[in-house]
């Protein structure tokens, strides 16, 4: 009853992801950037900001505490900024549509693998994307990358689902879909989104369903729809607000030759992280299916798989800089995979004489993604959801303080989430300090027990205790 059951599973998951992103605070990295550059949007849609209204100097090349911010794709930031708009300004809005599209993705994933195998592979497989960690804990915000890479995954099995369906039903509008979905996932997070196209030519290829010249047309078409949706914002923000830009262009481009942000590793560390993320036991259904591929390389279905795997896997392994999240658009392969494998073996430990020892394997294929669930999502740990400097932010925006700056407090972007404050980290000089005093400015500083004597002498201050 694969309906039912699969109904089921996709509750299951919700419900995961639900009580995972059920922190009401905002995490380090990134999501507090997200979320309030989220909440400016809400004000003006076209004007992406991280400080609204920065009173110090700043540097348009630090993407942590600039004006203009460019530093991601605007369709992740316009959905949060629409579910704050639909339920508010909170840590639960600002997680829901991510919750929602990895629920959405349980079914995507089964949907997707019936077209590659079976139906049964198609719900093990399925089952693998809703209890992954990895998933679960960036869908929750807790985990760099976060919602970006959570939007980015979502569109690009969409984009996959709808070129098997004008593959399967030969209507153009699906082709079209397809398109838009792709120009989804490059507004989400730019150019590996392409990885689609290689996809549908060999998805479509393998319908028999099309002549070469038809191919060649419905091509186009999803490119040129692809580039109607993706393009204007690119356009956009080259002209009015072209420093930023080009300085994040040339940011982008330079994650494939220097380690940014510390983020790096050998050239193994995804070849590792996929260890970490989907299971010790990976290794043994990649390489099966990689031996299966190199038996019958013919075969458009597995080669369609292979580089919506490989050719990421090889890409990211070689830049420099290196994060666990930028493969996971990859995950659905690995969860298929891992899925066929397990019925492979199953079926080989039939009346085997070492049956018991494929038992053994065939527990943990599944044990140990199962283990990696709980110790991302932590059920079991006793831990604070609702610190204590969350409700003194909370209470300090009740205070209905306009034209308000906060000094030396080491959270400026969750203060200016949770207030209508301009935040700063730094305690400027008391000649700054006494200018903003002039400039009408209504100055807290956070009493961090080392305020300078010359600076608490400082008539119009508000000294405040933030923990």
């Amino acid at each position: 009853k694969y309906t039912f059951a699969l109904i089921l599973l996709v509750f299951c998951g919700f419900l995961l992801r639900i009580y995972t992103a059920s922190d009401f605070f905002l995490h380090e990295w990134d999501e507090r950037y997200h979320a309030l550059v989220a909440k400016n949007l809400m004000q003006h849609p076209f004007l992406p900001t991280l400080y609204e209204h920065p009173v110090l100097p700043f540097d348009y090349k630090n993407w942590s505490a600039n004006h203009i911010w460019v530093h991601k794709q605007p369709l992740p930031l316009w959905t949060i900024a629409a579910s704050f708009k639909l339920f508010g300004l909170n840590e639960i809005a600002l997680r829901l549509p991510s919750v929602l599209l990895t629920t959405i993705g349980v079914w995507l994933t089964f949907y997707i693998a019936t077209f590659f195998t079976s139906k049964k592979i198609a719900y093990l497989a399925a089952f693998f994307y809703s209890i992954n960690g990895l998933i679960i804990e960036l869908s929750a915000g807790r985990v760099a990358t976060d919602h970006v890479d959570i939007f980015f995954l979502f569109f690009v099995q969409l984009a996959i689902f709808f070129s098997i369906l004008f593959a399967q039903r030969q209507k153009t509008l699906y082709n079209m879909l397809a398109g838009i979905a792709i120009g989804a996932a490059i507004l989400c997070k730019w150019l590996p989104a392409l990885i689609v196209l290689p996809i549908w030519l060999l998805v479509v290829y393998e319908s028999k369903k099309y002549t070469y010249k038809n191919i060649v047309l419905h091509f186009l078409l999803l490119c040129a729809t692809c580039f109607a949706v993706a393009m204007p914002w690119q356009w956009y923000i080259f002209t009015y607000f072209p420093i930023e830009a080009y300085w994040e262009a040339s940011f982008n481009v330079k994650h494939l030759t220097e380690a940014l942000d510390k983020q790096t590793g050998s050239i193994f560390y995804f070849f590792h992280k996929i260890r970490i993320n989907y299971g010790e036991l990976v290794y043994l259904p990649l390489a099966w299916f990689l031996w299966k591929m190199f038996k019958d390389f013919s075969n458009p279905k597995r080669l369609a798989l292979l580089i919506w795997f490989i050719v990421p896997f090889v890409f990211f392994s070689l830049a420099q800089t290196k994060m666990q999240g930028y493969i996971l658009f990859t995950s659905p392969v690995l969860f298929l995979i891992s899925a066929e494998f397990w019925y492979f073996l199953q079926e080989k430990s039939e009346n085997h004489r070492f049956k018991y020892f494929f038992y053994l394997i065939l527990l943990l294929l599944i044990a140990l993604p199962i283990r990696y669930a709980i110790e991302r999502i932590k059920p079991f740990e006793t831990a604070d959801r609702q610190p204590q400097w969350t409700k003194d932010l909370k209470e300090l925006n009740q205070k209905g303080i306009t034209n308000g700056v906060l000094l030396n407090y080491e959270r400026p972007i969750e203060a200016m989430f949770y207030t209508n404050l301009t935040a700063y980290h730094i305690l400027p000089n008391t000649l700054i300090i006494n200018e903003l005093i002039s400039k009408n400015y209504t100055i807290l500083v956070n009493d961090d027990g080392n305020i300078p004597t010359e600076i608490s002498a400082i008539k119009g201050i508000q000294i405040i205790k933030i923990r």
